[in-house]
Formats: C-alpha cells, structure tokens, sequence
C-alpha cells in the first residue's frame, strides 16, 4: 500500500476533510504509526469496524502474532472496500494486544504504515490478557468517515 498525503485525500475526497493534529508540544507519535488526533469534516455517515483479527476466511488463526497483525488489517481493509471506503477515511482504530510488551510495537506500527501510509489516525493500544478466540493475539476496530 502506497503512502497517501493530505493533499491526495482532500482532492480523492471533496466532501470529507481530515486534518491531522499532532501538537508539536507532544511526544512525536508518527514514528510509532498514528496521530494524536483527526478532526473530520464533511461526509455525512460514520461506520463502526468491529474488531478485526487474524483470522482467515475460513477462521484458522496463525499462531504467529506477525501474521496475525498482517491478516487483521487485511481484513479490516476488505471490510473498508466492502463499504466502498478507503484506508484514509479510518480516522481511530484501537488495538487489543494479548501479553503486549514493547517488542510487539514494531510489527504493528509497520503494518499500520503499510495501511494508512501519511494518513495515519489516531490509534489506542490496549493491553489485554486475552480476546474473544482460543489463540487470538491481536485484533483491531475502527471508526470511518464515508462520502456522502
């Protein structure tokens, strides 16, 4: 997935505006794959994700949290074009982590990259002692901003 710049979303995008806000009084979070705050403007719906995780579309699950992080944002993505919307319109995801500790970071803000490119929203990270599924590691929801 290419990186977008806010340039490119607002000409993709005439209805819906989104502003990037990250106070240069704050922590840097770019490096880390997300933005303090993103102001919405225009549009005229919001979609909720729920969380998505690792699983394929049969519903095996990888017992690698790498593969697990790359398969949640495959299928948040499939289920942003199944609402004819694009990564870009996301402007929060929360992540739930199963035992995080720091080292998980990079495989997830490189994913995150990969998903969002310049257009990175502001993101929550829960550490969780474990989620829905037997060997769930990961998982991932959303709020949108669609065209009206």
């Amino acid at each position: 997935m290419s990186s977008i710049s806010a340039e490119t979303i607002a000409q993709q995008y005439q209805s819906i505006e989104l502003k990037i806000v990250n106070p240069t009084e704050l922590y840097d979070p770019v490096p880390n794959g997300y933005s303090h705050a993103v102001v919405a403007k225009g549009g005229g719906r919001i979609a909720y994700i729920a969380g998505q995780g690792g699983e394929d579309k049969s519903g095996a699950l990888s017992t690698k949290f790498s593969e697990q992080v790359k398969q949640a944002y495959q299928n948040m993505l499939i289920t942003l074009q199944a609402m004819d919307a694009k990564p870009n319109q996301v402007t929060k995801i929360t992540t739930y982590v199963v035992d995080y500790n720091p080292s998980l970071l990079e495989e997830m803000t490189k994913q995150v990259k990969m998903m969002f490119g310049d257009a990175l929203p502001a993101q929550t990270l829960v550490p969780v002692p474990r989620l829905a599924l037997d060997g769930m590691l990961f998982e991932v929801d959303a709020i949108v901003i669609l065209d009206d």
